[in-house]
């Protein structure tokens, strides 16, 4: 007989580099190479020529164990883009390898970066490493969110076992305006305890950096309220407006913060908010 080869499991890794410049009167996509399962889908003109939306696809549908994506983001001086994603970001079990996610995004003199996308839905078992981080030049501004669902909880699974690693850093020119170092242990007594997760599986952060909130639009945001049966928080930085949220619903959250950014966009764009359409898919 044979000796019966071990199976090993594929992994992928992928990298996505985009550059967008302002001329004209536009932001247009003027670098993209891609390797691997990484692409844009499209790139749409909803609002004005001047805001380029940008639809970014993973077409492996989830981030397995040893999968290592990367992406890199830069926009040139004035430029103007917002990112969303057509669905969920699924980061399936894995019995050893962990998966990573590399998100480095860059924005130049003046230029506007707006990452908006669906939630990230971790399964029971992973092993994940999720970091983004931010550079931003004089006058450049920051909006965005991240969703966690821990868990598949529309099927009743809950977080019992697995590691999440979370990181999120923002600098202006080389200065660090804000970082953050989350570390989830399924099982641990923190998914529990008030000071903690409270038992809820979902959470979520949105932040802008690189405008002044004064205390007026603070208030107003303080007023707009998510729901029953979760928990939120709007402070502020020095440099740094944070809204937060924990609760049971990935779709209440993102609700809750794209109404806070409906409110906070005229401030940092000078533009009225006008909510995705791939949202509503």
């Amino acid at each position: 007989m044979k000796p019966v080869e071990a199976v090993v499991p594929r992994t992928w890794d992928a990298e996505l580099d985009l550059g967008y410049a302002f001329r004209d009167g536009r932001t247009t996509l003027t670098r993209r190479s891609s390797r691997g399962p990484l692409a844009v889908q499209k790139m749409l003109y909803p609002e004005s020529a001047a805001v380029c939306h940008t639809i970014l696809l993973h077409p492996p549908g989830g981030i397995a164990g040893g999968d290592n994506l990367a992406i890199g983001i830069a926009l040139d001086p004035h430029a103007h883009s917002v990112f969303a994603t057509p669905g969920a970001t699924k980061w399936y079990r894995s019995a050893s390898l962990e998966s990573r996610q590399r998100i480095d995004i860059s924005v130049a003199d003046h230029a506007v970066c707006e990452w908006l996308p669906q939630e990230n839905i971790f399964f029971e078992s992973v092993k994940a490493d999720n970091a983004i981080s931010v550079n931003l030049g004089p006058g450049a501004a920051f909006c965005g969110w991240e969703v966690m669902c821990l868990g598949r909880t529309a099927s009743g699974e809950r977080f019992a076992n697995g590691r999440i690693q979370q990181r999120l850093k923002i600098e202006q020119q080389g200065r660090p305006l804000f970082e953050e170092l989350a570390c989830i242990e399924g099982g641990s007594p923190v998914l529990g305890s008030p000071a903690g997760m409270a038992g809820y599986p979902v959470c979520g952060s949105l932040l802008l950096a690189g405008r002044k909130v004064d205390a007026s639009m603070i208030e107003s945001c303080r007023t707009v309220l998510p729901g029953d049966n979760c928990r939120w928080g709007v402070t502020t930085l020095p440099e740094v407006f944070v809204a937060r949220y924990i609760g049971r619903s990935a779709e209440q959250a993102r609700d809750y913060f794209s109404r806070i950014w409906e409110l906070l966009r005229p401030v940092y764009a000078n533009r009225q908010a006008r909510r995705l359409r791939i949202w509503a898919t």
